[in-house]
């Protein structure tokens, strides 16, 4: 899938920078075309495509400071620029925009549902979010804004793939490194998806390409992917048991949203030689996915790719249902909750009313 991609904020920056060195370095040219934005100067310095520095007038290049609503207003003022940034970028052969965001800082979660809703008024094609969840340990107010922004934006775009940052958390690593570890992770998931449908080694027997990730994201609200890939063997009849089972980790314990199996559509990718991929195995997988998730749209298909694994990638739309969404959503409810009551002993007269996780626009 020929794709755009906009970084906002830190994290959306450097998981865009990671997602172009991801395909740049597979030589896959899925990503057409990326532009990093951000409020704070010294986010920008390290990313090597295009950049755009918003809200100097209100911040002077030192960022919003974890304030998402300050951070919708300079990126609603500065919007003209980010637009004109990318008219070279979003070009006929363009078939979807991501712009990508950690929803809990101030410049991704308040600027990211601006930018989307600004883009879908413009262009054509799909305006998709792709959108990282903090982790627990990330501090009250990263819950907040997320909650918050979370809303917005699933609203806003056309689907909000959605990564929870404690999918991938691994223990003993620090924050930085555990960020770094992350990003690279969704890296290679998220570019394996953008990957589907675009020219690699070998044919597919069953091809997948951008209509079928375009039209199970169709659904809208939010989406999760999931990943997990072994070992193959060197011809497809003994790579049925490892389809299959790659495909239940993919899906029980891979998923960027974990405990998100029920979906409304579902499109599944088995990635490998094509010499390897074993047709009753890849049936056999979609139909348990069928099952599993309880949706009868499941489209499925191969990605050859030179390798000496076997991956299964899922990609779900519509999980709203999702058991670890709900929990975010109270955590998040739950920590609004403590700051009125922390503002409320403070300083009563500047206690902060509104205790709901309100839209941001």
């Amino acid at each position: 899938m020929k794709t755009v991609l906009i970084g906002v904020g830190q994290a959306g920056g450097k998981l865009t920078r990671e997602l172009v060195d991801f395909d740049d370095r597979m030589e896959f040219g899925a990503v057409l075309d990326a532009v990093a934005v951000n409020s704070a100067k010294a986010d920008l310095q390290e990313i090597p495509f295009e950049t755009v520095l918003v809200g100097q007038d209100r911040v002077k290049g030192h960022g919003v400071g974890g304030d998402n609503e300050l951070g919708a207003d300079v990126m609603q003022s500065d919007k003209t620029e980010v637009l004109s940034a990318l008219d070279d970028s979003v070009s006929a052969e363009a078939e979807a925009i991501f712009v990508v965001a950690g929803l809990g800082g101030g410049t991704g979660s308040g600027g990211a549902p601006v930018l989307v809703k600004e883009l879908k008024r413009i262009y054509d094609v799909p305006v998709y979010a792709l959108g990282i969840l903090p982790g627990r340990n990330e501090g009250a107010m990263y819950q907040v804004n997320a909650g918050r922004s979370l809303k917005t934006v699933a609203r806003e775009a056309d689907s909000l793939l959605l990564v929870d940052n404690d999918a991938f958390r691994s223990s003993g690593e620090s924050l930085e490194q555990g960020f770094d570890a992350i990003n690279r992770a969704i890296a290679q998931r998220v570019g394996l998806l953008f990957a589907s449908g675009e020219a690699v080694e070998g044919v597919a027997e069953s091809v997948v390409d951008s209509s079928e990730v375009i039209n199970t994201l169709r659904s809208g609200g939010i989406a999760a992917l999931g990943y997990a890939a072994a070992e193959s063997a060197e011809d497809a009849e003994g790579n049925i048991n490892t389809v299959m089972s790659t495909t239940r980790r993919a899906l029980l314990t891979g998923t960027s949203l974990p405990e998100a199996s029920k979906a409304d559509s579902a499109l599944l990718v088995i990635a490998g030689e094509p010499d390897t991929i074993p047709r009753k195995g890849v049936e056999r997988a979609r139909r348990w996915v069928e099952e599993e998730t309880g949706s009868l749209q499941v489209r499925g298909g191969d990605f050859p790719l030179r390798s000496g694994r076997i991956a299964s990638l899922i990609l779900l739309g519509g999980v709203e249902r999702s058991d670890r969404l709900e929990a975010f959503m109270q955590r998040a409810k739950d920590a609004v909750k403590e700051a009125k009551e922390a503002e409320e002993r403070e300083d009563p007269a500047d206690a902060w009313s509104n205790d709901e996780l309100d839209d941001l626009i």
